[in-house]
């Protein structure tokens, strides 16, 4: 397999006994959307959730920026630039925008639990998290009016606006998303993908991971498709989006009329 910013080989994860990915093998190249898409129970979020160090694989390799980073702890990959977004969110309901989006940068800082030095460090990075911060606001200008805002009381589409910003005030190199438009109208799906877009072209990278195939296929470069913990399908995004028979064996049904704008 060529080299890429993350290169998965074989890799074999699970909870308990119950394994769920069974030799699961792909890559992401730098600047580069690529879309893993399947059913519910394929397997996308137990992958995400293995890439990012929240589970320890039972077998494979894992390589992120030409380091092994299989089992690494989760606050360590954020330090070296793998971001996961995950699936429903998890912001902090009671606090404001402003203190979410803030909370993205200060991962970056805390060393194992030394919490207080964290702290510290953050505190003396003023300029770069206003910097920071101001970069969001220009991507999504809602939250500029919304910073002071409780996070609880968005809509859905601004709260996912509010996750994916937080992610970027830590300078992702790769940008790990676990159904971003899960619950959101189409309307509001269509404007986080363009977001999305927009990322790609300021040289973020993305794994992007969603059950709305048509949308995710319309704005990736390169695909994979996941059923039971495998890989069965893979190549350009354009490739698989226009496959009758990868349409309705594995992403139900016709789909390439139903692309976002």
């Amino acid at each position: 397999m060529a080299d890429g910013l993350l290169r998965v080989e074989d890799l074999h994860a699970g909870y308990g006994r119950i394994e769920v990915l069974r030799g699961v093998s792909l890559r992401v190249d730098e600047g580069e959307i690529v879309a893993l898409v399947g059913a519910n129970g394929a397997g996308k979020t137990t992958l995400l959730k293995t890439l990012s160090g929240i589970l320890k694989p039972s077998a494979g390799r894992v390589d992120f920026d030409g380091e092994g980073s299989a089992g690494v702890r989760p606050v360590r990959l954020v330090r070296r630039g793998l971001i996961h977004v995950p699936e429903g969110r998890e912001l902090f309901g009671p606090l404001t925008v402003e203190d979410n989006l803030r909370l993205g940068l200060w991962t970056r800082y805390v060393r194992g639990w030394n919490v207080w030095g964290g702290y510290l460090a953050y505190l003396g990075q003023r300029e770069v998290v206003l910097r920071r911060l101001d970069e969001v606001f220009a991507r999504f200008p809602i939250l500029r009016e919304r910073r002071s805002q409780v996070v609880a009381t968005l809509s859905g589409g601004q709260q996912q606006m509010v996750a994916i910003g937080r992610a970027l005030m830590a300078s992702p190199r790769l940008l790990m998303l676990d159904e971003p438009s899960l619950g959101l109208a189409p309307l509001v799906v269509r404007e986080i993908m363009r977001s999305l877009r927009a990322l790609r072209e300021a040289g973020v990278t993305v794994l992007l991971i969603e059950q709305d195939a048509h949308a995710a296929l319309t704005i990736a470069d390169r695909a994979y498709v996941m059923e039971t913990g495998r890989i069965v399908a893979e190549g350009p995004a354009e490739r698989l989006r226009t496959d009758p028979a990868i349409q309705t064996a594995y992403l139900g049904g016709t789909i390439a009329d139903k692309a976002p704008a």
